[in-house]
């Protein structure tokens, strides 16, 4: 049923019109608008960068309002794009509150007000930036990429590191893995692969480029995550390979023929093994809050010698299934504990990976799949929240969608939560943002807000890797690429045991 309103407008303060009106009459439809990208009913942080959008709907003029109380913004056209500072005021005045949208369309002579819809705004701020890996969606090539770090209060984005700046036509090159201690932009690292190849270390201003190569070790480390204080880094360290699919709709599997996990030293610069069973894949570690746990996914796997490794593993990729362990460790003697289940995977015929603890150290949530480890490639893959307290264990279904959702991480007050999503077009992968309570409910996730709402439709590259940060990387892209063309990097030094604190 439609209805004719006139509207009047009172005692408002208008942050921003530009000589906008909202029209005086207009027919209501109960129907909501048709935008792009979908922020129908989503919960905001208080210093979040405008979500913009754009109306899917044929209308010869369109006239979109932000309000709360007394306090409104107006925009025109069918991208609503509010501006930075007026969005900010009005945010600050509706924290704990929700904004409500009103969309008008105008055919002809008539206007039409779709149905309202809002943001709700929490009182939890997010961390101020975001960092990712850009890249192509190809299966061989990735030179051209390069790791970001953007502004989530505003449309601010800038290039951390350039591996073009590094490749030649001859010698190729790859950078990934960029991690962080407690989302400090100061104690991070990276790894570059193949041509100038080490792993480059930020801490506390010094910059090294570390050659993790070691026989005593399977490989240089590969998946990095940063003890919550200490200057230690946990890896694991793999073989690994990838294979296509002809007939399965996940197109590509990447596996480990092997896998181990290591702990390495930053100020020692010496590296151990600490799981390195030959019928084991290990993978994926992630240190709890409290610097006492490390949780890590494995899967058992035994050879049967009857091919290559890689060839048997691809032969028999759906028996690979991945549990999460955990390891006890003690701080003051730098030591571990042996491994304890926390989430079999294998007898639900499933596959667990990345787990992610919680800041408060209540909430494990990891990614299932199938089989696997690899489940950014795996249509079938969500998020699961295990409460560490009570055991119950269940989909995040407020987060998760019909399509791909795999790599996650949570903020420092541990109220946000992003993930990478294929749900758009389940090609790209694109990081979209979720309200986490104290209660583990996770609200309805919002893209990555953009300047213009037609971005990511545009935007031909996935983004791999979305870690929040307090603050931006100060070393520019130059300064990173001397230090990995002009360092050998510095070599490892084997130890049977971490030395303890001083």
């Amino acid at each position: 049923m439609k209805y004719i309103h006139l509207f009047f407008a009172g005692a408002v303060v208008f942050l921003a019109s530009c000589g906008v009106k909202v029209p005086d009459s207009y027919v209501d439809d109960n129907h909501l608008p048709m935008i792009y990208p979908d922020y129908v009913d989503v919960t905001i942080p208080v210093n979040i960068a405008p979500l913009t959008f754009q109306l899917e709907q044929e209308a010869e003029e369109v006239v979109s309002r932000f309000s709360y109380g007394d306090v409104q913004l107006v925009c025109a056209g069918e991208k609503a794009q509010p501006d930075i500072d007026d969005w900010h005021q009005l945010l600050a005045q509706a924290q704990g509150h929700d904004i409500t949208i009103e969309v008008f369309s105008r055919n002809g002579e008539q206007w039409t007000r779709f149905k309202p819809f809002y943001y709700h705004v929490s009182t939890d701020s997010i961390d101020s930036y975001l960092s990712y890996r850009l890249i192509s969606p190809s299966y061989v090539t990735y030179e051209e990429l390069t790791l970001n770090q953007r502004c989530l209060e505003n449309y601010d984005e800038r290039v951390m590191v350039d591996n073009m700046l590094c490749s030649t036509e001859q010698d190729g090159q790859c950078v990934n893995c960029h991690n962080y201690q407690k989302q400090n932009p100061g104690r991070m690292l990276f790894h570059a692969r193949q041509n100038h190849g080490g792993t480059v270390v930020v801490y506390d201003g010094k910059i090294s480029k570390i050659n993790m190569r070691n026989d005593s070790i399977l490989s240089a480390g590969v998946y990095p995550t940063w003890h919550p204080w200490l200057p230690l880094v946990v890896f694991s360290t793999n073989k690994t390979g990838q294979s296509f699919h002809t007939r399965n709709m996940n197109k590509i599997e990447v596996f480990d023929s092997a896998s181990d996990i290591i702990a390495y030293d930053v100020e020692n610069n010496e590296v151990t093994n600490l799981e390195n069973d030959t019928t084991e894949f290990e993978v994926f570690p992630f240190w709890a809050p409290d610097g006492k746990n490390l949780y890590y996914c494995s899967a058992h796997f035994e050879f049967k010698d009857t091919v290559s490794k890689d060839v048997e593993v691809i032969q028999r990729y759906r028996e690979v299934h991945y549990n999460i362990y955990r390891k006890s460790f003690d701080p003051e003697t730098m030591t571990f504990g042996p491994r304890e289940i926390v989430f079999q995977a294998d007898s639900l015929d499933k596959s667990a990976t990345l787990p992610r603890i919680s800041p408060d150290g209540r909430y494990l949530v990891f990614t299932l799949g199938h089989y696997g480890c690899f489940h950014i490639w795996h249509h079938e893959a969500d998020l699961w929240l295990l409460d560490l307290k009570t055991g119950e264990c269940k989909p995040m279904e407020g987060i998760n969608s019909d399509d791909t959702e795999s790599y996650h991480s949570w903020s420092s007050n541990g109220r946000w939560m992003v993930v990478s999503s294929r749900r758009e077009d389940g090609n790209f992968t694109r990081p979209f943002i979720a309200h986490v309570d104290g209660q583990g409910r996770a609200s309805k996730p919002f893209a990555l807000p953009q300047a213009d709402p037609d971005y990511h439709r545009q935007f031909m590259k996935s983004y791999n890797i979305p870690e929040f940060m307090t603050g931006p990387v100060e070393i520019t892209p130059q300064r990173f690429a001397d230090v990995l063309k002009n360092e050998d990097g510095i070599p490892v030094k084997y130890v049977q045991k971490l030395k303890k604190n001083r």
